[in-house]
Formats: structure tokens, C-alpha cells, sequence
């Protein structure tokens, strides 16, 4: 077993025994002690490292660890809202033992140690839910002294970006390292568009082929993603991000065979589960990059798991998913639903947006669905179809928005969500 798999057994075990005896006994001192040891070892090999904690992967740095497959402390970390511990320099018992105790309330009922006990996280251990990471402070797309980003000419071709997009996809199919320079251009080109002419527009691009609809559908929703960030008031850099995985949410379907993805007829058992594998594969796949992708595995984890502890893939404890999770998985669904798939014809937008109505707390996060809609109904004037065989935004020829005082009242419906799209 490695040092690391030593360490979260080791510290799994101190945490464990603090729930058998009571703060002060020798026997908690010595299991914490014991896990420090192996914290100390761990970091003579290496002195900054990173711990994610994924449903049943279990990552340290950018490597699974295989030998923690079965590790159900994992699952229950990651409950607790502890999905990453990242450890920035060498850690002192004192501090170990305090970020020990602040998992351990977490984990408990109620807590059992106080405030002032610990005062406070300890500075070179930083644990929570994964977050916006990863980013330059530098100004980019835009004027360095207002930090805006620029505006675009009254015409936008995302010709570029479909062609960037299947090559990207092309790479991972065939094993090939992802280039997250690449996608970070790809949603900074679907921002400058989005903000073209002093105007604020929503580009979804128009499914022509079946073949062509993983390209469209992570542009779309990469689109919609950033245009709810915004309209929630989301700060740019957390837009781009939450972008960047909406981007990437369905990266895991690279995997799937064409003859099962796009099936017109309904899929069997053995075709289901191969579709139901795509979130952790998608995941898998952005966590073993060299990039710090940490926030978009999480979303392609996440983004069919529903509030209510259904969806898939199946959590054992019930938690809540990330923030970016809850914007992602409704933008997904509303863009599979107004898309033609082979099984069906494309619904229309006011049905989709019931459909999201409806799902806004089993299916949904109640407040993410809700504002969705409204955004929807506000901005439905800001919405460009744009087909993908002439992929160009023409922003002059787009209807005003409605004011936000015409926009229809969103009742959320009693009924549970008939979506679940793929």
C-alpha cells in the first residue's frame, strides 16, 4: 500500500476511535498521533499534495488510488462536504490534530469539540468542497484598466470553435493528453460572443446530424452554463470556470459506441449501463490529466445525480453536489430536451422550461431551476439559433429583449420531473 493510502487509513482510523472514547483519552491521542506519522512520511516524499474525493475514486494528486477501491471513507468525506484536503507545506501535530477534530464534527450528529478548541482551520491544511481554482489573475478578452470583456463585430462565427471542439473530443477518444489551453480559448471565444455588441446574447447552435450532437450539446450547454452564472451574479472568473466544466460535462460519452449513443429505439439493459458509466469515465479522465480540471470532474460526476438521491450514478450517502453541478445538470437537460434526438422530435422551449419547472426540487435545485426559467422567459429575445453548417452569430438581427416586468411568473409545479435527458 502506499504512503498516502497509509495515511487516509491511518487517519480514518484516529477518527474512528475519537467516536469510541472521549476528548482527553490516551487512546485518541495515540491514534492521532499515530496518522501523523504517516502524514509525516508522506510528506518527506512529497511535501505538497492534493486529496480528492470522488464517489468511489479516490485521488491523490493526479493518481488513483487503486488500493482504496473499496474505501467507503471516501463516499462519507466527501458527505461531509470534505471533497478535497490539500496540504501547502509541513504540518505541525498541533495543526494536525485540529484539522482531525473539525472533520470529526463534521462527521458527527452534533458536534463534540468546540470553537475555541481549535481556533480555526490550520494554515497549511485546506479542506471543503472543490472549488474555483487554477485560474491567472491577469485581464484577459478585454481592457486591462476596466477589466470588461471586449465586445464582438455585429457577426460571430463559431466555426472555430465546432472544429476545436470535435478535435478536442478526437484526442480523448484516441487517448491523447487534453489540452486545456484549448478549452479555456474555446469558452473565452463562446464569452466574446456571448457579449457581442454591447449586447448580451445566448448562442445555441442548431443540432443538423445526429453524429454532431455531443459537439453542439457541450457547446450549448458550456452557453447556458455561463449565461446562468452570470445572471446569478457569479463573478467572471467563476463564469468562465463553471463554463469551462459545463464544457466538459459529457466528456465521459467519448467512450460510448455510436450505435448505442445514438440509438433510436429504446436502449436495453446492458446499452443503459453502458450510457450510465459516462459520468464517472468523464471524470476519471479529467482527474488523470496534468491540468487542474478538479472542479469540471466533479461536474461530470455530478451533473445527473438528482436532489432528491436518484439519477446516477447511485451516491450511497446522500450529500448535496456542487454549485456548478446544479447549474450544469439543468442547462443539460433543458438543451436535450429542445434537441432532436433520434427517439424523438425537439420539444419546444416553453415545454422544456415546464419540464424544468417541474423538476425544480426533486429533480432540480429548487432556486438554480427557477432562476433558470426566469432567465429563459427575460432574456428569450437574446437567444440566436445558430445552425451548425453556417455557424454565425448575427446579433443585428436578433428581436430587443423583453423587460424584465413582462416576463411570465414562474410557478414551480407539485409534480415530479418528467426529465432526465441525456
Amino acid at each position: 500500500m502506499s504512503t498516502a493510502a497509509d495515511f487516509l487509513t491511518s487517519m480514518a482510523q484516529a477518527i474512528a476511535t475519537m467516536n469510541l472514547y472521549k476528548d482527553g483519552h490516551p487512546a485518541r491521542q495515540h491514534a492521532v498521533e499515530r496518522a501523523y506519522g504517516y502524514l509525516v512520511d508522506m510528506q518527506d516524499e512529497q511535501v505538497y499534495g492534493v486529496f480528492t474525493f470522488l464517489g468511489g475514486e479516490i485521488v491523490w494528486g493526479r493518481q488513483p488510488l487503486r488500493e482504496l477501491k473499496h474505501w467507503n471513507w471516501g463516499e462519507r468525506l466527501a458527505a461531509a462536504g470534505v471533497q478535497r484536503i490539500e496540504f501547502i507545506d509541513k504540518v505541525t501535530l498541533e495543526d494536525f490534530d485540529a484539522f482531525v477534530g473539525e472533520v470529526f464534527d463534521r462527521l458527527s450528529p452534533e458536534p463534540i469539540r468546540t470553537a475555541e478548541v481549535r481556533q480555526g482551520r490550520p494554515s497549511n491544511i485546506r479542506y471543503g468542497e472543490v472549488g474555483v481554482r487554477g485560474e491567472s489573475d491577469k485581464k484577459d478578452l478585454g481592457d486591462e484598466k476596466s477589466g470588461e470583456i471586449i465586445q464582438a463585430t455585429m457577426s460571430y462565427s463559431l466555426n472555430d470553435e465546432i472544429e476545436s471542439v470535435k478535435w478536442l473530443q478526437d484526442e480523448v477518444k484516441e487517448d491523447r493528453t487534453l489540452q486545456l489551453l484549448e478549452v479555456e480559448s474555446i469558452v473565452r471565444s463562446l464569452s466574446v460572443a456571448m457579449h457581442g455588441d454591447q449586447d448580451f446574447v445566448i448562442p445555441l447552435l442548431k443540432l443538423k446530424e445526429f453524429d454532431q450532437y455531443t459537439v453542439t450539446h457541450t457547446m450549448n450547454v458550456s452557453v447556458l452554463t455561463m449565461a446562468l452564472a452570470e445572471f446569478l451574479g457569479l463573478s467572471p472568473k467563476e463564469v468562465r470556470t463553471f463554463g469551462t466544466a459545463g464544457l466538459l460535462h459529457d466528456l465521459g460519452k467519448v467512450r460510448i459506441p455510436l450505435d448505442i449513443l445514438n440509438k433510436p429505439g429504446r436502449l436495453d439493459d446492458d446499452e443503459r449501463a453502458v450510457i450510465n458509466k459516462h459520468p464517472a469515465d468523464g471524470a476519471r479522465i479529467l482527474l488523470e490529466t496534468q491540468s487542474n480540471l478538479d472542479l469540471a470532474a466533479v461536474v461530470a460526476y455530478e451533473h445527473h445525480i438528482r436532489i432528491d438521491g436518484g439519477g446516477y450514478p447511485s451516491v450511497r450517502y446522500r450529500r448535496a453536489c456542487h454549485q456548478a453541478s446544479n447549474l450544469v445538470h439543468v442547462c443539460d437537460v433543458f438543451d436535450a430536451l429542445r434537441t432532436n434526438r433520434p427517439y424523438r422530435e425537439a420539444w419546444s422551449t416553453e415545454r422544456a422550461l415546464a419540464i424544468i419547472e417541474e423538476g425544480a426540487g426533486p429533480e432540480f435545485d429548487r432556486e438554480i431551476a427557477l432562476t433558470f426559467v426566469q432567465m429563459m422567459r427575460r432574456w428569450d429575445g437574446r437567444v440566436a439559433t445558430v445552425p451548425t453548417e453556417d455557424p454565425e452569430v448575427r446579433f443585428d438581427q436578433l428581436k430587443p429583449a423583453r423587460p424584465a416586468a413582462e416576463a411570465p411568473a414562474s410557478a414551480p409545479s407539485p409534480n415530479g420531473s418528467k426529465g432526465g435527458a441525456e
